[in-house]
């Protein structure tokens, strides 16, 4: 980077923390520290759930996914503004009427201290593991700017959140998400606009999009009902709106957000307005990927996007023949697109479907020529996640490099800070203080705190060198997710919905839950299914049961 670059991102990091050292001022108390005494207004509250999903691995690994697999992720999301609805009318002013610091303290006062604590165990492994993936994102970027090893930049990066968040409270981890977010906005309109600026002057944004849409790159929708793909209209309004609903229904790190919130009516803004942005945002991003795919048709990319692979690579002696066998399917990609944009424009429908056949043979060629580079690297090789960076690195102007590298810190900071504070909210709250250390002063606790938020970090760190081997980051933090988040939507479907439920049926139904998105899971279904199926198990189980058990269950009726 140049030293404009360098100015731009350590001058936005730096804002950034003392930003957050400001606003959190005067958090000495464990309310104002892990809830900010209610005070945040809905803007705050919005910007920081924004910010908060919105984190390095979004732009990382999603517009790498769309670079190599079209725009069809963006159904993922469709299910989430019903989701935000129900949870305006239902958890919001449930959660905030009791009062509580964590979900699952709700669920001690609804059933009994063994469901709130099955509930918080099984966020804590869930949330624990998303957030070592989290971390990993900004390693990328280190990595490919410096070269260091992804262990090196994991320690460099996780020691600078645990200070910033330990410090800060969720009143700073609120205020300065609002100053990322700022940043983060302005970063994807420059890398859009980069990309479509580099576009050849004869193929300009019009035909960019016919030729990202003949390769399938513009493939936003897809009403197919298959239970094995991933990303179709009924896995994501269905799958999706489970999937969100248990995120900022029944997970910490989300709920945290809007238990902030001054009044119920400010939560729900906050709630709404993500309704109404989220889907466009995640669209406008994946549509970065589809553009950089068509720039690579006419720019010759890297035949693989990992600096410290392709040197592995070169060392091979097949290296010479896959190198060869890359480069003339990206001379026949590049001469087939032409003709066949040609074609489309003097609407020659004959002659363009042979360029097309040529189109889309070019590009299976290039893929298996990169697809063997890759095996010569390492089994399961997927540089899917350094896509968006080396376009970053390469082509961006000189300031430019600086804002798009700090909007990916900015996200990935917000991002991480949220998760351990939710983290330690948990494990200070749910766990220590109900089942360890009972009656203890507030500094007590506030100092506890403190060091679970330092500790969850550690932890987080620790983790987060797993994720180089998880393929695309933004798949696999919500896999993750999906393999726990059924089973917590369940039980708090059974607290808010069904009255006869009790302490020994929501048990042993979030248990059963997981059992049935794990067998979900061997089947071969989706993982945006996990979440339908383990949600209607718990419910299923836990009525069942809370039928036989009947009051003798821990139910806690009345006392919500």
């Amino acid at each position: 980077m140049s030293a404009l670059d360098w100015a731009v991102l350590a001058g936005s990091l730096a804002f950034i923390v003392l930003y957050g050292i400001y606003k959190g001022r005067g958090s000495n108390t464990v309310k104002r520290y892990l809830l900010a005494d209610r005070t945040m207004p809905w803007y705050a509250m919005a910007l920081s759930i924004m910010a908060t999903q919105a984190s390095a691995i979004t732009f990382i690994s999603t517009t790498g996914q769309a670079y190599v697999d079209g725009m069809r992720f963006v159904q993922f999301y469709f299910g989430l503004p019903i989701a935000m609805v129900i949870l305006c009318a239902t958890a919001v002013p449930i959660f905030h009427r009791a009062g509580v610091y964590t979900a699952y303290e709700y669920l001690e006062r609804r059933f009994d201290a063994k469901t709130r604590a099955l509930a918080s165990v099984i966020f804590l492994i869930q949330r624990g593991l998303a957030v070592g993936l989290a971390l990993y994102a900004p390693a990328i970027v280190l990595a490919v700017l410096f070269g260091w090893p992804d262990r090196v930049t994991t320690l460099v990066m996780g020691g600078l959140v645990i200070g910033y968040t330990v410090a800060g409270g969720i009143r700073a981890v609120t205020w300065t998400d609002v100053q990322q977010m700022l940043i983060i906005f302005l970063g994807l309109v420059v890398a859009i606009a980069t990309a479509v600026l580099l576009l050849p002057g004869e193929v300009g944004l019009g035909g960019a999009l016919y030729l990202a849409g003949q390769m399938g790159r513009l493939n936003a929708v897809d009403f197919t009902l298959d239970w094995s793909n991933r990303y179709n209209v009924w896995s994501g309004l269905v799958g999706g709106m489970f999937l969100a609903l248990a995120y900022f229904g029944c997970d910490q790190s989300q709920v945290q957000r809007y238990l902030t919130g001054r009044s119920i009516a400010e939560s729900r803004l906050s709630l709404l307005f993500n309704a109404a942005a989220k889907v466009p945002m995640q669209f406008f991003i994946l549509f970065i990927g589809a553009i950089l795919f068509v720039l690579h048709v006419y720019e010759r990319p890297p035949l693989l996007f990992q600096q410290a692979a392709r040197e592995k690579f070169g060392a091979h002696a097949q290296a010479g023949e896959i190198e060869t066998r890359y480069e003339s399917a990206f001379a026949q990609r590049k001469t087939a697109a032409a003709a066949l944009l040609r074609a489309h424009r003097t609407g020659n429908e004959e002659e363009a479907e042979g360029f097309r056949r040529e189109y889309r043979s070019a590009q299976r060629e290039l893929d298996n020529a990169r697809a063997a580079a890759g095996a010569l690297v390492e089994k399961g090789y997927n540089d899917t996640n350094y896509i968006f960076l080396s376009f970053v690195i390469e082509k961006f102007p000189a300031g430019m490099v600086g804002l798009v590298i700090a909007a990916i810190f900015a996200a990935a900071m917000s991002t991480i800070s949220a998760e351990i504070n939710s983290l330690a909210t948990v494990t200070v709250i749910d766990i220590y203080r109900r089942h360890i250390r009972r009656e203890a002063s507030d500094r007590h606790y506030l100092a506890v705190s403190r060091w679970a938020t330092a500790l969850w970090g550690v932890y987080a760190v620790a983790f987060a060198e797993y994720g180089r081997n998880l393929g695309s980051l933004i798949e696999a933090v919500n896999m993750v997710g999906s393999l726990f988040y059924g089973s917590l939507l369940g039980v708090f479907a059974l607290a808010f919905f069904f009255r006869r439920a009790n302490g020994h049926g929501a048990f042993f139904g979030m248990l059963a839950g997981e059992g049935a998105i794990f067998a979900t899971q061997a089947a071969g279904y989706s993982f945006l299914w996990f979440n339908v199926f383990g949600c209607l198990t718990t419910v299923t189980v836990g009525l069942a049961l809370s039928g036989l058990t009947g009051r003798r269950g821990g139910s806690r009726q009345g006392q919500e």
